[in-house]
């Protein structure tokens, strides 16, 4: 199966449909949003299209397609207008021979690593900064990072994360390629 992994979309109405689009392009079955997905937050300048409302409604029509882990910027509201699972701090999604910890990162991250063993995955947003490498005291833990739809941060450009079967591929919004991992 291929999925969209995104985050930190900010309520932009502006990068939602460019969102949208490239998950038709890619043609990705299912979409995890790791948090930060209506509200832009007290430390970030709107981002443009600001539009909670419009996000709401791109986002419940395919609602079937999409779960998400709670930002440090969810509302308990936001699951209920949305229509799809949103508040939870972190999602285990097995693999064959590993898991991986989807998260936010503003509780878990690379500086405090959730319960994981060797080889397992921590998937994270929340720096809006585009990462793969790997962490922890044996440096055995690959951490993920889609980097930011709307807000990006320290030069990056807007992205979002490709996974199927054992790739992770970044790409630009536009769908141009920028990295990728083979497990």
């Amino acid at each position: 199966m291929k999925y969209l992994i995104a985050s930190d979309l900010h309520g932009s109405a502006t990068y939602c449909r460019q969102l949208i689009d490239a998950f038709a392009r890619e043609g990705a079955a299912r979409m995890i949003l790791l948090g930060d997905v209506l509200y832009h937050g007290p430390r970030n300048d709107l981002p443009d299209g600001y539009a909670p409302k419009e996000v709401i409604a791109m986002l419940a029509p395919l609602r079937g397609h999409i779960f998400g882990v709670r930002g440090n910027c969810e509302a308990e509201i936001d699951e209920v207008v949305l229509g799809f699972p949103l508040l939870s701090d972190y999602a285990i999604l097995p693999m064959e021979d590993r898991i991986i910890f989807a998260t936010h990162g503003h509780i878990y991250n690379e500086n405090h690593l959730p319960p994981l063993l060797p080889g397992d995955i921590l998937l994270h947003g929340h720096t809006h900064i585009k990462e793969m490498r790997y962490v922890g005291e044996n440096r055995d833990i690959l951490y993920l990072n889609p980097g930011s739809l709307s807000i990006p941060k320290d030069d990056d450009r807007h992205s979002y994360m490709i996974w199927e079967d054992r790739t992770f591929t970044i790409k630009e919004l536009d769908g141009t390629y920028v990295s990728e991992i083979t497990l």
